[in-house]
């Protein structure tokens, strides 16, 4: 059970997603920093007790419109071999002392914890409670076998989300391939698992800017 420490972070996590959001293909940003708040997101916990995994959504009103961004993140006690390219930041946790945060679809710690979602093996917590499930987040998967996942496998950005190949342990399972919203949509609802070449999903909800609350798919498995 992860524990929500009262406390500061220096520099914030808003203050690092600022700097890192403009660097990614699907920040639809018009060249003028962002200015974000927070507007929603569940955790999940970590088996072993060592990761934060969180899936944060921020909204940027420094355009036209606002804009409300889906953001999986994982903070770390060490630096993740091999990360480095998906360093968010580092931060200075008031009780943790310093944390890597990492954008987490390349964190093998969050994607086996979004599969065990999937399929039920996982409970989603409230953003900002200890030891309190968020019940309006919704995991659903066609069928069976993602535990036999074996880890994540490559990652693209692309103009609206990330796609993650996942490889299975098992010889001759079917692929599947993560797709995760970056750039959340409330008009856009989440595809019925079991319609063409989708197995399945995850969907929560944020507050618009406007102040609504709002429903869309996070993640969508094909």
């Amino acid at each position: 059970m992860a524990v929500i420490h009262r406390t500061t972070m220096n520099p914030g996590k808003l203050e690092l997603l600022a700097s890192w959001l403009p660097s990614r293909p699907w920040y639809a940003g018009t060249g003028r920093a962002p200015e974000l708040s927070k507007a929603g997101g569940f955790r999940l916990d970590d088996p072993e007790g060592e990761v934060g995994i969180e899936f944060m959504v921020v909204t940027d009103v420094s355009g036209d419109e606002p804009v409300a961004y889906h953001l999986p993140l994982t903070y770390r006690g060490v630096p993740l071999d091999g990360a480095e390219d998906a360093l968010v930041g580092t931060s200075e946790h008031g009780v943790l002392g310093k944390r890597w945060v990492y954008d987490g679809i390349h964190d093998p710690v969050l994607v086996a914890q979004l599969l065990a979602l999937l399929e039920g093996r996982a409970e989603p917590q409230a953003q900002s409670l200890t030891d309190a499930p968020d019940h309006s987040v919704i995991g659903r998967f066609d069928g069976g076998g993602l535990s036999a996942v074996s880890g994540p496998g490559a990652v693209e950005d692309g103009p609206q989300g990330t796609d993650l190949a996942v490889r299975a342990a098992v010889t001759g399972a079917s692929p599947l391939t993560l797709t995760v919203t970056r750039v959340l949509d409330p008009d856009r609802a989440a595809p019925a698992t079991g319609a063409t070449n989708v197995r399945g999903h995850v969907s929560a909800e944020w507050n618009s800017a406007d102040g609504e609350r709002r429903r869309g798919a996070f993640v969508v498995v094909s």
